[in-house]
């Protein structure tokens, strides 16, 4: 049975009309039951665990998650991270970081484990930024390198904002190949070195997203030769996305993870997916797009 994490604090309370769409979490867990995709069996509550605490430290600097846990950033740095700090939000991204290390472990006794929140790629060793503050995929991988015998790791980031702080963290790691795939012209402006990237060009439109992408994957599964894939499936690649430039529609989207989604089965690998970014103007377009996602999961996987 498919498990997915979700805590009803992942919708974290913000002032109106601020433009991350906390709200689609707890849609998204809505629209799974209401059609029928999932059942309430199928999600489980993450809860702070200190036995996560190592692999945050090992993503992370003491110097910034101490001040992080005790409230205590500076002003520049909560600007970058683009929430406002308090103990709730502090205690929010313990728990979708442990939702992943979660669904990571159920990803290697059943193929698959999901995340409804995740996908903090900007969150550095030292700093976050992006409104990403942990980095919980690259917590979880941490979490397989130190406690299973996994010992190479693929990240397939397709969210449309590189993932900056990912590639960061794992600089140094050759145990952790980091593949993003995103706006060439977007957030963020200073990009970092992934082991592969691949800048889209603004409007790339279905076709050209796909075919770029059916090119490179294949090939990047069978060169690195991953024992686990972390999948990052953003669903801000459409073109009705105010914070990204690129021009998919919902069907090139859940074509995207479709074809992802089968290679990773294909070839027999677990994969944990968290959901990344989605910021389009109308919030269904966001939920159906993320919808999709599980759909294609229960119906590849199980």
């Amino acid at each position: 049975m498919l498990k997915i994490a979700f805590h009803p604090s992942y919708q974290h309370p913000l002032k109106e009309n601020h433009r991350f769409p906390m709200e689609k979490y707890d849609l998204i867990s809505k629209q799974l039951l209401l059609e029928g995709i999932c059942e309430q069996e199928n999600f489980f509550e993450p809860d702070i665990k200190d036995s996560t605490e190592k692999y945050i430290r090992m993503a992370h600097t003491d110097a910034y998650i101490n001040a992080m846990y005790a409230v205590e950033l500076d002003r520049k740095a909560v600007r970058k991270i683009g929430f406002p700090l308090s103990e709730a939000l502090v205690k929010r991204e313990r728990l979708i970081t442990n939702g992943t290390v979660q669904a990571t472990k159920y990803a290697l006794q059943i193929g698959v484990g999901m995340n409804i929140a995740g996908g903090t790629h900007h969150a550095f060793t030292g700093h976050g930024e992006g409104f990403c503050m942990i980095n919980d995929q690259a917590t979880a991988a941490y979490y397989l390198l130190e406690e299973t015998d996994i010992e190479q790791i693929l990240i397939v980031d397709l969210d449309v904002h590189q993932g900056n702080g990912t590639a960061e963290i794992f600089q140094n790691d050759p145990r952790v190949f980091t593949f993003s795939m995103h706006g060439k012209s977007n957030y963020p402006f200073k990009k970092e070195e992934s082991d592969l990237d691949i800048p889209l060009e603004n409007d790339c439109d279905d076709a050209t997203y796909l075919s770029i992408l059916k090119e490179t994957l294949p090939r990047l599964i069978e060169d690195v030769k991953p024992d686990f894939i972390f999948y990052l499936s953003g669903v801000d690649i459409l073109k009705t996305d105010k914070l990204g430039k690129l021009g998919c529609t919902i069907y090139g989207c859940k074509a995207r993870d479709e074809f992802v989604l089968n290679l990773i089965k294909t070839h027999q690998l677990p994969v944990e997916i968290s959901m990344g970014g989605g910021y389009s103007k109308d919030i269904k377009d966001i939920i159906n797009a993320h919808t999709n996602t599980y759909r294609l999961v229960q119906d590849i996987f199980f």
